[in-house]
């Protein structure tokens, strides 16, 4: 009879697979001068990031969990991430593509043998397997990051995916959510990570949020219509940082001779999608346009409510779409396509009050700052929210179609500042309505 940690044991070794997949698809299609070039200043060199992979991967598995002797003690202060900023990371003396390769390869090799003896169960950062899914986790957002780096990179396309599906239904509107406590975050998620718990009780008034994110099409008319011109639609930050970053469209946009729009996309030239979510907008871009057409970015709390409450039962679910695991007919996620899919195109992933595509495709800015919830307890370490807590930062919701579904939940919270567009970042608006309104919620 397989028992729940044998099964518990074979998810970890999925996951850990298929980052691990990932990481090594992100690094072997370059050669070793780009691997050890800076490609922006935001960026690390993505030999840091696969070796930073492996060594956060041996301080917590081999050495930690697994009682081991340390791999390579003498580089732990290299692959700090708080000890060096991103633009230093070049001049630091870091492994060679090679030897980094060899090092994560060793790593891995020790890490297996930790899980097949780890009982997954006792202490808080064994149980049900909870330190191997937050490796798993933290090597899938550093899988992100370097698929944002190869879009910053020049040079000829190295990555290749099938294009997303199309559109399938109409997704265009919005939903109106009735007022209403519902429960937001999580305290049973056995891999969920510190800043998502407790589950606890919030009161959302009721609000309207679009059915679809806002698409090319419609961030081209705000563009027509000035957008980029009026600071009347501008918060003062937001007018000081477009004025002084010279803003007039998204990242990574470019208009020809004949007035029309292309975007680049990982090295290649491709035609501005009307149907496609905008990408590649900053928290002030995305504030902007939301008051342009007279509404508002969401909450953090709003957003969560639309995508994870159910009114017919009163709980809120995993997904929108239920408690089940993403699959590919449920969103986009996972690098499985290299862009957005157009709206429309995952109409099984929509939430109990008709809301598509909130997980996948991009990631949302909301209008929340960075906050711990009520009760939260820093685990496993003070570095992976509590620290950033306060600070300059906007929540942002739902993943994007670089995104893995083990680093993706409903719950899941992710966080930069509000000046950031390299990452793969859109929206959707709401809207305040009639306290009074008492329908689908």
């Amino acid at each position: 009879m397989t028992t729940e940690a044998e099964v518990v044991r074979r998810q970890l070794e999925t996951v850990l697979t298929r980052s691990r997949a990932r990481s090594e698809a992100l690094t072997d299609c370059l050669d070793e001068d780009e691997l050890v070039a800076q490609h922006s200043k935001l960026m690390s060199p993505l030999i840091w990031d696969l070796a930073h992979i492996g060594n956060q991967e041996e301080l917590w598995l081999v050495r930690d969990v697994g009682g081991r002797e340390p791999v390579r003690r003498d580089i732990d202060e290299l692959y700090d991430a708080f000890k060096h900023a991103r633009s230093n990371r070049p001049s630091l003396p870091l492994l060679a593509p090679t030897e980094a390769r060899n090092y994560v390869r060793t790593v891995r090799d020790k890490v297996w043998d930790v899980l097949d003896t780890s009982p997954l169960r006792g202490r808080r950062l064994e149980h049900d397997g909870f330190a191997f899914a937050m490796i798993a986790q933290h090597e899938q957002q550093h899988d992100e990051t370097m698929l944002a780096t190869h879009q910053l990179r020049s040079g000829p396309a190295v990555l290749a995916a099938p294009a997303p599906p199309p559109a399938r239904v109409a997704a265009t509107g919005e939903a109106v959510i009735a007022a209403g406590d519902f429960m937001m975050g999580t305290s049973t998620d056995p891999w969920s990570l510190d800043n998502e718990r407790p589950a606890h009780r919030v009161h959302v008034p009721a609000f309207a949020i679009d059915i679809a994110p806002v698409t090319n099409a419609q961030y081209l008319a705000f563009i027509d219509d000035a957008g980029y011109e009026r600071p009347e639609l501008w918060s003062e930050r937001g007018w000081a940082h477009r004025q002084s970053a010279e803003l007039s469209a998204p990242q990574f946009w470019e208009r020809d001779a004949g007035g029309r729009w292309w975007r680049r996309r990982f090295g290649t030239m491709v035609p501005l999608r009307p149907e496609q979510p905008v990408v590649h907008v900053c928290f002030f871009e995305a504030e902007a346009y939301a008051r342009w057409a007279g509404k508002r970015l969401p909450t953090e709390a709003e957003w969560e409510k639309a995508a994870r409450h159910d009114p017919a039962t009163g709980r809120s679910r995993r997904f929108p779409w239920g408690d089940d695991d993403p699959t590919d007919a449920l969103a986009n996620l996972g690098q499985h396509h290299l862009e957005p899919a157009d709206v429309g195109a995952y109409p099984l992933g929509a939430s109990p009050a008709g809301v598509q595509q909130l997980v996948g495709d991009v990631w949302e800015w909301t209008s929340s700052g960075f906050e711990a919830y009520p009760g939260f307890e820093a685990f496993p370490y003070d570095e992976y929210s509590k620290v950033f807590f306060g600070g300059d930062y906007r929540m942002l919701r739902g993943g994007s179609f670089g995104t893995d579904p083990v680093a993706c939940r409903g719950t899941f919270r992710n966080w930069d500042h509000p000046i950031r567009r390299q990452i793969f970042s859109g929206f959707r608006c709401a809207r305040d309505v009639s306290a009074e309104y008492g329908g689908r919620g």
